[in-house]
């Protein structure tokens, strides 16, 4: 019979022992793979086209994060913040809050568009609940873990749904509107609440502010103001300088505001999915 060496043998023990990684355990050891697919979801009424964004080669169920476009409509920048989000470990879907994909080129359709939608509450709550259930039912995302971002419009749109009680676990506004369309009240906000705001953005008053903080504080929600010094209104928005001397509008990109800003939203949903 022919004899086996010892460190053959000790190979094989080795390579068969419990510490060798098994085609489950290395599933997550494989490298992310970021896709985005166009999905289209719908109302009663509205068709929506929105952005998927999620690591195509993850088995295990992430969090999901809903990207609020700017009143611009859903452009290429909300899709790029959904990318931004599933390379960071969370399945991110950037919604479409005017229906059919519809996008303004200048100011005055986009401000006719965000109030079509703003100015109708139920409406736009409407088209925000639909975009939720299209995250929360898709294979890659737990369903109990779900956040919002938004940024102008869509700052003001996550901040509203917050306000009024719907099921999200954390919510983060990037230079958006303060109004109240919904008033907070206590015990009805289910989310942690994120604000990040240009300090000098002319389109959010000092007067403003204190009167969302002071809801805020009356109605014990959890929630965080951080305003960038010498930030306008779309800070983060990479085209926005141009926009703004385009329209003579007072937009402009600040590269350390918009990095500041990303980070602070990176520890406030690392610590509202701690398991993520």
């Amino acid at each position: 019979m022919k004899t086996i060496p010892f460190f053959v043998l000790l190979g094989l023990l080795v390579s068969c022992g419990p510490g060798t990684p098994t085609e489950e355990t290395t599933a997550e050891a494989v490298a992310p793979e970021v896709v985005g697919e166009v999905v289209t979801y719908q109302t009663d009424t509205t068709k929506m086209i929105g952005y998927l964004a999620y690591d195509k080669n993850s088995t295990v169920k992430k969090p999901g994060i809903l990207v609020v476009h700017e009143w611009w409509g859903h452009n290429d920048y909300a899709r790029e913040r959904a990318k931004m989000l599933a390379e960071l470990g969370y399945v991110a879907l950037a919604v479409d809050m005017y229906g059919d994909g519809k996008q303004a080129d200048h100011p005055a359709d986009a401000g006719k568009f965000a109030m079509s939608v703003m100015g109708n509450f139920p409406t736009a709550k409407a088209r925000f609940l639909a975009a939720l259930e299209e995250l929360k039912n898709n294979p890659h995302v737990n369903p109990d873990e779900i956040g919002a971002i938004g940024y102008c419009f869509g700052g003001g749109v996550v901040l509203a749904m917050a306000d009024d009680g719907v099921d999200l676990d954390g919510v983060v506004s990037f230079h958006g509107s303060l109004g109240l369309p919904v008033m907070p009240e206590a015990g009805k906000i289910k989310a942690r609440v994120l604000v990040l705001n240009g300090a000098d953005d002319p389109f959010v008053t000092q007067e403003q502010i204190t009167a969302y903080t002071t809801a805020m504080d009356s109605a014990k929600a959890d929630y965080q103001l951080i305003n960038y010094p010498g930030a306008v209104h779309a800070f983060t928005d990479k085209g926005a300088t141009a926009k703004g001397e385009k329209f003579n509008l007072p937009l402009a990109y600040n590269e350390a505001a918009d990095k500041q800003s990303w980070e602070e939203m990176k520890k406030f949903f690392l610590k509202t999915f701690p398991q993520q």
